[in-house]
């Protein structure tokens, strides 16, 4: 029976997570216990642990008398989310031009080429997550267990909403260029170059995100899709 219950929090989880991220249910959405426990076909019980874990990640907020609703990030919480990234990642990605092997690298080399061709589409650039995700790949490539659980786990579902949001941005694919030059830099080992082009990587969009004009009556989500999110 506990393994049943455990079957259907993940999967209600994975769900709504995969509904928030993707815009299906938007910023701000309420979320209802009766309407959520009937698509589901559960009881109040699985569903409100899984929730309770979105609330963990930061997809979901809890106020009294008003229920469970969709986050939404202010102009001040996604810019704490660029500054945490930018020295986050740019440690993985010290620790990965240490730590990567030749196979994981060519790895990189692999998710880069599927980019390109993604580009000399005209396709979006690319929305992939998890090990198919470039600085997903990189932060698994640290070898650090603590970084995994903050950039693989604790962080990244808010960095995979707020990339949904930019996925057709034009100039999306400058990223293609940048995650290159990281790319090589992790091939050479070469350590203080990787974590300086992965900080100036995201540091760039995070300045981008500032200088975007903010319509309070329109929300921080015009203004993410505005700047572009790496």
């Amino acid at each position: 029976m506990v393994g049943s219950i455990g079957t259907h929090v993940d999967r209600i989880f994975a769900a709504i997570e995969n509904d928030i991220v993707s815009g299906q249910l938007p910023m701000g959405s309420k979320l209802g216990e009766e309407v959520l426990a009937q698509r589901f076909g559960v009881s109040r019980g699985p569903l409100r642990e899984a929730l309770r874990r979105l609330e963990g990640r930061g997809l979901v907020v809890r106020a009294a008398h008003a229920g469970v609703r969709v986050v939404s990030l202010s102009r001040k919480a996604l810019l704490e989310l660029y500054e945490m990234r930018e020295l986050l990642e740019g440690l993985a990605a010290r620790l990965a031009a240490r730590n990567m092997s030749k196979d994981e690298v060519d790895g990189l080399y692999a998710l880069l080429e599927a980019d390109l061709n993604t580009g000399l589409r005209g396709d979006a650039y690319p929305l992939v997550f998890g090990d198919a995700d470039f600085h997903f790949r990189i932060a698994e490539g640290s070898k650090s267990a603590r970084l995994q659980q903050l950039l693989c786990g604790d962080l990244y579902s808010l960095i995979r909403l707020c990339r949904f949001k930019t996925a057709h941005v034009p100039g999306q694919m400058k990223s293609y260029r940048d995650h290159q030059r990281i790319v090589e830099a992790i091939q050479d080992g070469d350590e203080e170059l990787a974590e300086v082009l992965m900080r100036r990587h995201i540091a760039a969009a995070r300045k981008r995100f500032i200088a975007t004009p903010f319509d309070e009556s329109a929300g921080v989500d015009d203004a993410i899709t505005q700047a572009g999110f790496v």
